[in-house]
C-alpha cells in the first residue's frame, strides 16, 4: 500500500510527521508530506494507520490497502 497526502486539505498539523516519522516529513511551510514514493513497508502499517486516523482533516489516504 502506499500513502498519500490530500494538500489541498492538510492544515500543518503536523500529527502524521509526530506519529509516522519514517512515511511522513514537513515542507518548508510545515505541510506534511509524504516521504520517498510513499510505500508503507512491512511493519509500517499500524503507524500509518495512526497517521490516517488522527488526521483531523482526513488528508491521509493509503491507497491500495488490502
Amino acid at each position: 500500500m502506499k500513502a498519500q497526502i490530500d494538500p489541498g486539505r492538510c492544515q500543518g498539523h503536523g500529527r502524521c510527521y509526530d506519529l509516522a516519522p519514517d512515511l511522513f516529513g514537513e515542507d518548508d511551510e510545515g505541510y506534511g508530506t509524504v516521504l520517498g514514493d510513499g510505500t508503507v513497508g512491512p511493519g509500517q502499517e499500524r503507524t500509518a494507520r495512526l497517521a490516517v486516523s488522527n488526521c483531523p482533516e482526513h488528508a491521509i489516504d493509503l491507497v491500495g490497502e488490502a
